[in-house]
């Protein structure tokens, strides 16, 4: 495609991406369909140029008003000359050997008079800049950011500014990461160990893996590390009674499900019957046959009036914010509000109330968010330990210890030690931004 029509395309994506009527990927996704002759690069330019818009949509807000033309198209041309130059400094080896130049594609596709001003937007300096058009977050959320972090802020505010690394979990029912990782390098796909999951791979770049016989098969999955880490948190047993309250698509549920190996019942559980259909292939891949998944009506359902007190291990991955998954989905900080996240909490502290029934004497109960707002996390879980005497907290430092996960302690806070909470960062740990914590229900 001529480096004008890629732009046109991007121009029309951006200007589709910035109603907020949908959900970025969603929107992405559907352009894509409608436009079936875009290759793998062009797909990737027009995906990775709509999300930089997102990123970065103060400051290329504030630098727009300097051009002229439609405003869609000036955000496009500053999102699209950072990506492609992000893309060329990614792939060094392929682009040499096409004979890519990002800022010659660039030129091609713009005007004269807008190419000058790319170039002027480009020689500001990140100093010059005002506050907001460095950490390009809604004012709302800064203050709530800066209190936990100091000035660790900006940090994260960089981090949430890049792209999001790709991590695998080998399914250990039926693969080890050491055989998948050297399978992944015969098909040309560099890959390491995670740091802290014992079940992850971070990979190079962002390869097909659809076709993959390792995907095919259901040796491996896309899941972040931090997710894995929550389900690793469950620690759950062979034989053992196990529900996954707001299963979604499932990721966490296949990864419990291979670590009961494949043995005892876990039921899959969530209000959106249209998201289990996405465990369905998934299930199908992994060769599971001890996961139920099971649609509800809301929290207090028959099916789980009818489970009270017998279950072993209970995890409660909540609907929250998203907002520590910026990374991934950059729409979610404009797209988010105040009141929404503070109607989030009232239905975050009914799923617990709720999910708690269903834990035996001696059970464990997680709860997650991928938030990083205390009200969405430590609000909760504090305020739900002092209603319910009779669940104990533990320290999630003691038992990422007692599973073997590296320096776990790092990644941890809360608690008179430090341990009692899992608190993961993008800037810190690679990872999305997850919390967790853990009860035992007295026996």
């Amino acid at each position: 495609m001529h480096p004008k029509q890629l732009l046109d395309a991007c121009t029309e994506l951006v200007k589709r991406t910035l109603t907020f009527e949908h959900p970025a990927d969603a929107v992405v996704s559907r352009f894509f369909r409608e436009n079936r002759n875009l290759g793998p690069r062009e797909r990737a330019t027009l995906a990775e140029t709509a999300y930089t818009v997102l990123r970065k949509k103060l400051l290329f807000e504030a630098l727009a008003h300097s051009g002229s033309g439609p405003r869609e198209r000036r955000l496009a041309i500053l999102g699209f000359a950072e990506c492609l130059k992000e893309q060329s400094g990614k792939e060094p080896k392929t682009r040499a050997r096409d004979g890519f130049d990002s800022d010659s594609f660039v030129k091609a596709a713009l005007l004269p008079q807008e190419f000058k001003w790319l170039k002027d937007c480009e020689s500001i300096q990140p100093e010059d800049l005002m506050e907001a058009h460095r950490h390009n977050l809604p004012e709302w959320l800064v203050a709530p950011l800066k209190a936990q972090l100091g000035d660790e802020f900006w940090a994260l505010a960089a981090s949430m500014e890049r792209s999001a690394p790709l991590d695998l979990r080998v399914n250990i029912l039926n693969a080890k990461r050491s055989d998948v990782r050297k399978e992944l390098e015969k098909a040309g796909i560099q890959a390491q160990p995670t740091p802290y999951s014992p079940w992850g791979l971070r990979v190079d770049g962002k390869p097909a893996l659809a076709r993959l016989d390792a995907f095919t098969r259901g040796a491996i999955e896309v899941q972040d590390e931090g997710s894995q880490l929550l389900a690793l948190l469950l620690d759950a047993k062979r034989g053992e009674m196990v529900v996954d309250f707001c299963a979604g698509a499932g990721g966490k549920t296949l990864a419990i499900g291979a670590a009961m190996r494949n043995t005892g019942r876990l039921y899959a559980f969530d209000v959106s019957g249209h998201r289990l259909e996405a465990l369905k292939p998934r299930l199908a891949r992994s060769g599971l046959s001890n996961v139920h998944p099971a649609a509800i009506a809301h929290e207090r359902d028959e099916r789980i009036k009818r489970l009270a007190g017998k279950i072993d291990r209970v995890l409660v991955d909540a609907p929250c914010s998203g907002l520590g998954t910026l990374r991934r989905n950059p729409d979610l900080k404009w797209r988010q509000s105040p009141k929404a996240v503070e109607e989030l909490t009232q239905k975050q502290a009914a799923i617990l109330e709720s999910s708690a029934r269903l834990v035996k004497a001696g059970g464990r109960l997680v709860y997650a968010t991928c938030s990083i707002l205390p009200q969405e996390n430590e609000a909760i879980a504090e305020a739900f330990s002092a209603a319910h005497p009779d669940f104990v907290p533990l320290s999630a430092g003691e038992l990422l210890e007692q599973l073997k996960v590296e320096d776990g302690d790092a990644l941890c806070s809360g608690g008179e030690n430090g341990r009692r909470y899992v608190r993961l960062w993008p800037h810190r740990h690679e990872t999305d931004g997850f919390f967790a914590a853990v009860w035992v229900k007295k026996a």
